[in-house]
């Protein structure tokens, strides 16, 4: 940053699950943030009472500074992009005129924003952070936090990660654990492949992912999913990491053999990672879902829709994940309504399936 001395500017684009339960984190370790909101219910509850945060630790009330847009006339070191993705571009176009000459915007959002800001932004402005850890906003204000974790930082381009960029390591691990990558398309899409599958699918069934993750058909539409979404990164030349240092992409894809098989070994193995996983996020909501819920518009085309046009360019066929991406689509319009009916109405159009 300018000054080495100084401590480092937030302005934190978003005050929902992510941006809340983040923002309170900053302020709570004596960080300088400002978090925007362009929702005037939360601005009004967070001004009058601050970050209600519960889910980890006891529950509390964090003051933060709260805007109803971004403050004019500011400069800020680190714009952290917190919105839902179909809202990104928006709000990086909104703060760049906050953002200090050598400051830099951190993406927040699953799937592969990265290079969307650096149009805005310009490719040297640009952090990526996979987010390792969940949170939901039942109402205005407040915050759940409903997974633990942290988060990777890399650059778009595979650069080592800078030491002039500690400062911001230091205020992210008030959240969780920070590593750095040299690899970061590889995590987002591992990450990418994660989210198509859970959040899709936590819409679809319009229920949180432990209870989700105990009926076989979602955990086998789950796995058929992640598999479609390897299969395109490897035609991508991606090269895969694991993520959160455990979930192995590579092996969680279905093999050819998988794919037909009435059961083996490897695929019960392969069941029983997704229960486990069910099992520790299992208060986690599809971000999407809570976006429809609340009149927004979901980000399935950053998520499924990024694997359908990916995979249209290198001619493979993506059925699992395009009829996610149309199922999505058709609950945000009013034309279907969340539940397992429908989870088995797409696992059924989808079939066949093996075990």
């Amino acid at each position: 940053m300018s000054d080495v001395l100084a401590s480092p500017r937030f302005l934190v684009m978003g005050c929902g699950a992510i941006g809340g339960v983040l923002s309170a984190a900053l302020a709570e370790t004596g960080q300088d943030v400002t978090v925007v909101t362009t929702n005037p219910s939360i601005h009004a509850a967070v001004s009058d009472r601050g970050l209600k945060v519960v889910g980890e630790g006891a529950p509390r009330y964090v003051r933060a500074k709260v805007s109803l847009g971004v403050p004019e006339g500011q400069k800020f070191d680190y714009v952290i992009l917190a919105t839902q993705p179909p809202h990104v571009e928006e709000a990086a176009r909104d703060a760049l005129t906050a953002l200090a000459e050598d400051g830099a915007m951190v993406c927040l959002q699953n799937g592969l924003c990265e290079r969307r800001i650096a149009k805005i932004a310009g490719d040297d402005r640009v952090i990526g952070a996979v987010v390792g850890w969940g949170a939901t906003m039942p109402e205005p204000g407040l915050y759940e936090r409903t997974a633990a974790g942290g988060f990777t930082l890399g650059y778009p381009n595979g650069d080592p990660f800078g030491a002039d960029h500690d400062d911001l390591v230091h205020a992210l691990e008030a959240v969780g654990p920070v590593e750095t990558t040299q690899n970061l398309r590889g995590k987002r899409w591992s990450k990418l492949a994660i989210n198509c599958a859970i959040s899709s699918l936590g819409t679809i069934g319009g229920d949180r992912l432990g209870v989700l993750m105990q009926h076989r058909i979602v955990r086998r539409l789950g796995l058929e999913i992640m598999t479609e979404v390897v299969e395109v990164a490897r035609k991508e030349g991606v090269r895969l990491e694991k993520v959160s240092g455990t979930l192995d992409l590579s092996w969680i894809a279905l093999t050819e053999e998988e794919k037909r098989a009435a059961g083996s070994p490897s695929l019960v193995a392969k069941h029983g990672l997704l229960l486990a996983v069910g099992f520790r996020y299992r208060r986690m909501k599809s971000s999407m879902l809570s976006a429809i819920e609340r009149g927004r518009t979901p980000a399935v085309d950053f998520l499924n829709g990024e694997v359908v046009e990916h995979a249209r360019e290198h001619g493979l066929r993506v059925p699992v994940n395009a009829a996610l991406y149309d199922t999505v689509w058709a609950i945000s319009k009013g034309k279907k309504k969340p539940g397992m009916d429908l989870m088995r109405e797409v696992y059924e159009a989808t079939g066949p399936h093996g075990a």
